[in-house]
């Protein structure tokens, strides 16, 4: 990992902004936590409810708000890397690298840390009752959720903090998004994903890669749980 002046470091911009990101991010773990202790559980079919998928994008559309509000000002393609990766197939190989990478951790980790179990978001069956609701909580979690949060750590809070060094960027933002998430089974494979997504954006200097691969990820997990081959 480079530490040297990048694109994603050429402008310094003020520090309130930064401060502003970490208490979002901060706030959005605090939250997952207490809702953690206090020892509920989501239910087994929330997969299946329409509930879910609506709340959650009331909590994406207030997130990426409060992400515009802090970049108010600032010019939003260039801080939120909302820009296209010098080569394509370059990108898609160090994408494919990070996934691989990814999928090896998990399956190290699988046997000691049931990361899935935990979250308690991926169904175990298909319920063909429910389609609708099954596909609208499909968009939000492999494409909604991709996009914002994507938006929110490797786009903006990549760049507010790569002016302190490029591998600060990556492993802060990647420490921070494991974090959010409110888990502690999962916290090392979260962490690490956010890592590997962090190095896909620092090599790329573009957001699109690290969506694409969120959502790939997300998107292949959920499949796969449903069709009963990562059961």
């Amino acid at each position: 990992m480079k530490s040297s002046v990048t694109p994603d470091a050429a402008i310094r911009p003020s520090r309130w902004r930064l401060v502003a990101w970490l208490v979002l991010v901060l706030a959005l773990t605090a939250l997952g936590y207490a809702g953690r202790l206090d020892g509920s559980e989501p239910p087994d079919d929330i997969a299946f409810r329409y509930a879910y998928a609506l709340g959650a994008l009331v909590q994406y559309g207030v997130m990426l708000g409060i992400l515009l509000l802090i970049a108010r000002g600032l010019p939003v393609r260039e801080f939120f890397a909302l820009r296209r990766p010098a080569s394509w197939w370059k990108a898609a190989g160090l994408a494919a690298a990070a996934l691989v990478a990814i999928w090896i951790v998990g399956a190290a980790l699988a046997p000691f840390l049931d990361a899935t179990e935990e979250q308690g978001l991926v169904p175990d069956e298909f319920d063909s009752s429910r389609v609708g609701a099954f596909v609208a909580f499909f968009v939000v979690v492999a494409f909604v959720a991709p996009v914002v949060e994507e938006l929110t750590y490797r786009g903006l809070g990549f760049s507010l903090l790569a002016p302190y060094g490029v591998t600060v960027a990556i492993l802060l933002t990647g420490v921070l998004f494991g974090l959010a998430h409110g888990l502690l089974i999962a916290l090392p494979v979260l962490t690490f994903f956010g890592i590997a997504v962090g190095w896909l954006r620092a090599r790329t200097h573009s957001i699109y890669p690290s969506i694409a691969l969120h959502s790939l990820f997300n998107g292949t997990a959920l499949i796969l749980s449903v069709s009963g081959v990562g059961g």
